[in-house]
């Protein structure tokens, strides 16, 4: 058994969009998993392995990409990139979830070719923790042929997320509509593409064909990277109850358009935050965290909130025990503060100013992973180990 404890925090995320912001200043974690949450006294008679002192800087859950497109371990072929996981782990991101592994060469687009290639990107990615990041890959992408027995010999394999709808040769509702319903019988996850067409092969869908397909959640509505117009995004938020994804690889005036829209309505636990990338835009390693910049910086939704959208709003949706700093959650947590030479005084000003934190520390499972971020800006005040 291994203890963890993180004391003298001074601003606690808890990824709770209800509550962003926790009094609470010490976290001991047992075995990977947080065990309390409190002040400093929960210390008394606990005898840790480890001790962070953060310093009076910020700690948050770790950040949740709730868009990527991988292949296999570490590598994507869009780019000729190799370590995209393991830089993002950098910018903060603990766990990704495919969106479907549509760079893959030579992809099949015949029905047991991309079932076999969604088993395989799933059991892959259960193997293997590219820098310690936990990606959920493995996003079936739907293809004409198949059918519900498909669906549930997948399930039994593990296999639980449906790909952005669109990027295969099913594209509308009639074809789309009875394959959500088997997806979600046998307990999937089902994303659908929004917006204009993204790469070659792929199709351009409305509002209203996403109202008809009934996803779990409208993929990048601000764009993939080309956006629905402002009125289509008001049907999505207005008329439906779906989660609205949105993302950096997209466009930035709906991305403000749709979270204002949200916030009006009182429904901030529908939003959550993705990279969309790699892709034609690039691979971002501080995607997710430049969006939550953006976001706080830009629009009427505060940083704790916006912080809410890249993790516990995601773990939520998606079934995951991580994203919130609670008794039993995975214990994964950012550590930042403050930019050196920032007009912000921590992290929270510092986002609401638009500057990127500094990150001084990355923790998975309760075990350290980052001690110093080499993607973000230095930190004006580190934590360490005592």
């Amino acid at each position: 058994m291994s203890t963890l404890a993180i004391k003298n925090i001074g601003i606690l995320i808890t990824g709770d969009i209800n509550n962003p912001v926790s009094k609470a200043n010490t976290i001991i974690v047992e075995d990977g998993k947080i065990k309390k949450v409190g002040n400093e006294s929960i210390l008394d008679n606990c005898k840790c392995d480890k001790v962070i002192n953060a310093n009076g800087t910020t700690v948050a859950p770790g950040f949740i990409d709730s868009h990527v497109h991988p292949v296999l371990g570490d590598f994507t072929p869009r780019l000729n990139t190799l370590g995209f996981i393991e830089g993002s782990m950098n910018g903060g991101v603990t766990s990704m979830i495919s969106a479907g592994e549509c760079h893959t060469p030579g992809r099949p687009k015949d029905a047991a070719g991309t079932k076999a290639l969604a088993m395989l990107a799933h059991k892959s990615s259960q193997n293997a923790r590219p820098g310690g990041v936990k990606l959920h890959g493995g996003a079936l992408i739907l293809e004409k042929g198949l059918v519900e027995k498909d669906f549930e010999e997948l399930a039994k394999e593990g296999v639980w997320l449906v790909g952005e709808i669109g990027l295969g040769s099913v594209n509308n509702p009639e074809i789309a509509a009875p394959m959500v319903k088997w997806a979600k019988k046998n307990g999937f996850k089902v994303m659908m593409h929004t917006g204009g067409t993204s790469i070659p092969g792929s199709s351009t869908i409305t509002a209203d064909d996403v109202i008809n397909t009934d996803p779990d959640v409208v993929s990048h509505i601000n764009g993939g990277p080309t956006a629905i117009a402002p009125q289509e995004v008001d049907k999505l938020v207005n008329d439906t109850k779906l989660t609205l994804e949105i993302v950096q690889c997209g466009n930035y005036k709906i991305m403000k358009h749709t979270v204002n829209a949200v916030k009006a309505k009182g429904e901030l636990n529908r939003v959550i935050v993705g990279n969309d990338s790699p892709s034609g835009t690039g691979f971002i390693p501080l995607g997710v965290l430049r969006t939550v910049s953006y976001i706080a910086s830009e629009s009427e939704i505060t940083a704790a909130e916006a912080l809410c959208f890249a993790t516990g709003n995601t773990a939520k949706v998606y079934g995951l025990n991580t994203g919130l700093i609670e008794e039993g959650k995975e214990a994964d947590f950012v550590i930042m503060d403050t930019p050196m030479g920032s007009v912000g005084e921590n992290s929270l000003e510092a986002l609401e100013a638009g500057d990127l934190p500094g990150i001084s520390m990355v923790v998975v499972d309760g075990k350290v992973m980052v001690t110093k971020s080499k993607n973000t800006p230095p930190p004006k005040t580190k934590a360490e180990v005592c």
